[in-house]
C-alpha cells in the first residue's frame, strides 16, 4: 500500500475484470435500471455503462497499492481540457469479455492536515485494443495516514 505522500501524478496502475451474466443481472436488480435494451435478446449481453464504472472503481480500491488507505469517492469533476466532460463510452462491452483497465493519478492536492485528494483517470480497453471507456477526474478523498 502506498500512502498519500507516496502517490505521484502520472503514476499508472493496471487491472483486468470481466462481467458474468449473473453479475449483470444482480447489478440491474440492485440499480433498478429499467431499459428495454436489457430485455432484447440481441442486446442483453451488453454491460451497463454505470456497471462498468462501478466495477472499475471497485478494481481501483482493490489494487495492492491503494487497498489499506481510507479513501472515499469525492466526486467526478470532468477535465477542463476535455470540455469538462467526465466519462465517455466508446464501444460496448459484453458479458465475459475481458476489460483491461489503466488507472492514472492525474492530480493530487492537499485538503488539510488529515486528508488529501487524488484525481484518477480510468481507461478501459478490450483485449483487442478497442477503447471501451474513458473516465477523467474521478476524485478521491484520502486520509494521509492509513489506519493502523
Amino acid at each position: 500500500m502506498k500512502k498519500f505522500s507516496e502517490l505521484k501524478v502520472g503514476e499508472e496502475f493496471f487491472s483486468t475484470c470481466t462481467f458474468s451474466k449473473k453479475e449483470l443481472e444482480s447489478y440491474l436488480a440492485f440499480s433498478r435500471i429499467k431499459n428495454t435494451i436489457f430485455d432484447d435478446d440481441e442486446y442483453n449481453s451488453i454491460i451497463s455503462g454505470r456497471a462498468i464504472i462501478a466495477r472499475m472503481e471497485g478494481e481501483f480500491t482493490r489494487l495492492s497499492q491503494i487497498y489499506g488507505n481510507m479513501i472515499l469517492l469525492y466526486g467526478m469533476d470532468g477535465d477542463t481540457n476535455w470540455e469538462n466532460r467526465n466519462t465517455r463510452f466508446l464501444k460496448p462491452l459484453h458479458i465475459d469479455e475481458i476489460l483491461k483497465i489503466k488507472f492514472t493519478i492525474s492530480d493530487k492536492k492537499e485538503i488539510d492536515d488529515e486528508f488529501g485528494m487524488i484525481a484518477v483517470d480510468f481507461e478501459g480497453k478490450k483485449e483487442n485494443g478497442d477503447l471501451v471507456v474513458i473516465s477523467k477526474k474521478n476524485l478521491y478523498r484520502i486520509k494521509k495516514e492509513p489506519p493502523r
